[in-house]
């Protein structure tokens, strides 16, 4: 509050002092009128960037969907990964809904026609446009079977390949509810990374390339992350009726002898998600399989090969550290991510390699995307977001079509319980 007693004349006649009769109340009104217009201001100014801000990524987009359509392919792969990546770092569900079946038919043509990079950045379209639109299972499905045509096309590259390996996992994983068509999917990515089993000499395919062991990772990746979706007690029966559902623990074990790191990797990850599954429903699952896991596993975490890479040798001893500590203590790595003023607890193999598959595809605008996206919070059953609040408690988030996300809040109530800890008592049937 500025000082108001002055020296300088003080009557009501003085020089100091004329139009000076009701000073202290005239100015403590001007002062509190001055500070309440400029908090206004300062909201109603950010509001406005919002808005512009907002604008220019939908100018953008706009701009890229028309690229999307020119006749050089080169432009068309810029424009799909402009795409991309506004869809990385923005949530805009309304924006997207308008353009959803634009944005499928481009997925459909890049995938089924494309080449190379563009099959690459149409399998990466693919789960982007599904969390923008909260896990619609229709898009789901409609995307699936062209995505299964190009993974066991041998004419298509192995990049574009693994790509869509990973837009199958991920699609599955955001929306489908059937435990038997998760099963069906899984078969399917086995057929992909067997070509990474031992053969019968128990020696490692020397035939499989660089190339091929990343889109073997890839589909085991896959693998792994629905296995997260399979309640408990039905993974142990899968994997132990004899029924060749699912592979057995023997051939993960040969998974880490590959000479491919990714492989190596992953199956050491899969490992780790079978064991925290079947533990949640028999303390004792595979325990007769322990001591030779830690063994192979105690290699890999000290391996100190000077013909593998440093980086190579650094990244895949501390994954095999970790895996070597669930075995043995039953302690899963913790990871704490910070985001805003809220944190994610990454205190299972489970959510973390849910949390991995789903940074695969967000890359860095993974933090952004846990604060406003709201099927991504739901997958990790954060709660709403939270609303940021101007002067008197008005929002200055602008809530467009708030009513259309309170009804897709209901719908995704029953995904919430699905992905729970407690998804061994949903029942289900798998013949």
């Amino acid at each position: 509050m500025p000082r108001r007693n002055k020296k300088s004349g003080g009557g009501n006649g003085g020089p100091g002092g004329k139009g000076r009769n009701n000073d202290s109340n005239s100015e403590d009104e001007s002062f509190d009128n001055v500070s309440v217009y400029s908090h206004v201001s300062e909201v109603a100014s950010s509001e406005a960037n919002d808005e512009l801000a907002n604008e220019r990524f939908e100018e953008k987009f706009e701009k890229a969907l028309e690229q999307a359509t020119e006749k050089s392919a080169q432009t068309r792969v810029q424009a799909l990964q402009a795409i991309c990546e506004l869809l990385m770092h923005r949530y805009m569900p309304d924006f997207v809904e308008d353009r959803k079946m634009t944005l499928m038919d481009f997925v459909e043509k890049s995938i089924r026609r494309g080449k190379g990079q563009e099959q690459v950045w149409g399998a990466r379209l693919a789960p982007l446009l599904v969390l923008q639109l909260g896990g619609e299972e229709g898009i789901s499905k409609a995307m699936n079977q062209f995505l299964l045509t190009t993974v066991q096309d041998k004419s298509v590259g192995f990049d574009a390949r693994a790509k869509c390996c990973t837009a199958l996992g991920l699609l599955n994983f955001l929306g489908c509810e059937d435990v038997g068509e998760l099963v069906q999917l899984m078969q399917f990515f086995e057929t992909i990374f067997s070509g990474s089993y031992l053969r019968g000499d128990d020696k490692t395919p020397i035939s499989v390339t660089s190339e091929a062991g990343a889109l073997h990772a890839e589909a085991l990746s896959s693998w792994g992350l629905l296995l997260t979706l399979i309640p408990a007690g039905d993974s142990v029966s899968l994997m132990t009726t004899g029924q060749n559902m699912f592979p057995s623990i023997k051939k993960f074990l040969g998974l880490l002898q590959s000479p491919h790191l990714d492989v190596r990797m992953a199956a050491g990850e899969t490992i780790a998600l079978i064991l925290e599954s079947g533990r949640a429903h028999d303390s004792d699952f595979l325990e007769e399989n322990i001591p030779e896991l830690c063994d192979a596993v105690k290699q890999l975490a000290t391996d100190s090969h000077k013909y593998r890479a440093k980086r190579d040798r650094k990244a895949q001893r501390a994954t095999f550290r970790d895996v070597l500590r669930y075995l043995e203590e039953d302690i899963s790595p913790e990871i704490n991510i910070r985001f805003g003023h809220e944190s994610l607890i990454l205190d299972s193999w489970s959510i973390h390699h849910q949390y991995s598959s789903l940074c695969t595809v967000m890359g860095p605008g993974m933090t952004s995307q846990l604060q406003e996206n709201e099927f991504i919070r739901d997958i990790f059953q954060l709660g709403p977001r939270p609303t940021n609040t101007g002067i008197n408690g008005n929002a200055k988030v602008k809530q467009s079509k708030l009513e259309r996300h309170l009804v897709n809040a209901a719908a995704f109530k029953a995904r919430s319980i699905s992905r729970g800890k407690n998804r061994d008592k949903r029942s289900a049937v798998v013949t």
